[in-house]
């Protein structure tokens, strides 16, 4: 399959899930952007919220990330490639200052369209640009990254979460070993994640919970895979961070839920800015 036909694949694909994707998560988000996701923002993108900003988020889903910023103080710009999500996110927003609009991200062109109303007075450039866990979905990224240094302004950033490349979208597998302590008779669980193929993973069907309408497509990227593509744009890092639950997170009625993996990132947080 081409690029732009796993493209058009994976955006059908969420089409398909976008109802059940809301009805999964909630209009309030789930645990992991209670406990990982929204701190971790708050806290890369804390002084850009700061004082009234200009914000552009992309793969809105239900629009959770544009809410979010709308009630710390932001003008938004929410954008999806799903028609589908779009609706659902326009019933969530309650008079919030949001702007919903369709752009598909791996797609030059319609970057290119917000790029010129930029540059006419139509639009204006972004303090902050925001992707949540959606850049694993993504066939590509060179277009997103290409755009960028024309919708950042002078001290903006982008800010990305993903699923962990070496944790989980390698299709690492979870390895648990029960025994009882002969010291103090105790049940001890050990947990951990066999790691096969890293460098060289092909696009996987993944779920995000058991009974979605169709699976969703993963795309993995290995780190030098994940960054090149900003950095070829003249993007830097200045921020990073890995989310993990902690033990107050754990599910002891399932020994092999992701919250119990306390060791092992889930999320990888990464922060953008233009060189200038």
């Amino acid at each position: 399959m081409s690029a732009p036909e796993l493209a058009s694949d994976a955006l059908s694909r969420w089409e398909n899930c976008a109802a059940f994707w809301d009805q999964t998560i909630g209009r309030d988000g789930n645990k992991y952007w209670k406990v990982l996701q929204e701190p971790c923002l708050g806290r890369l993108l804390g002084d850009h919220l700061a004082k009234p900003a200009a914000a552009l988020e992309l793969a809105t889903g239900n629009g959770l990330c544009a809410r979010w910023l709308a009630d710390r103080g932001a003008s938004v710009l929410a954008t999806d490639g799903s028609d589908n999500m779009l609706e659902i996110a326009r019933g969530h927003m309650a008079g919030r200052d949001v702007e919903l609009r369709r752009l598909d991200v791996t797609r030059a062109d319609e970057f290119e369209g917000l790029a010129r109303e930029i540059k006419e007075g139509a639009g204006t450039r972004f303090d902050i640009v925001l992707m949540n866990m959606a850049i694993m979905d993504i066939a590509t990224l060179e277009p997103l990254a290409q755009a960028l240094p024309g919708l950042l302004a002078h001290d903006g950033v982008f800010v990305g979460t993903i699923l962990h490349p070496v944790f989980f979208t390698s299709g690492a597998s979870k390895n648990i070993q029960v025994r009882y302590s002969q010291q103090t008779g105790e049940l001890e669980v050990d947990r951990t994640l066999v790691l096969k193929n890293y460098m060289s993973v092909p696009p996987a069907k993944g779920i995000f919970k058991d009974g979605q309408p169709q699976k969703q497509l993963y795309f993995h990227r290995p780190m030098g895979e994940l960054f090149v593509d900003f950095f070829r744009a003249g993007l830097v890092v200045d921020a990073i961070e890995e989310l993990a639950f902690t033990e107050a997170d754990r599910v002891d009625s399932r020994i092999d839920a992701t919250c119990n993996f306390t060791e092992l990132p889930v999320i990888l947080a990464f922060r953008l800015r233009a060189i200038h």
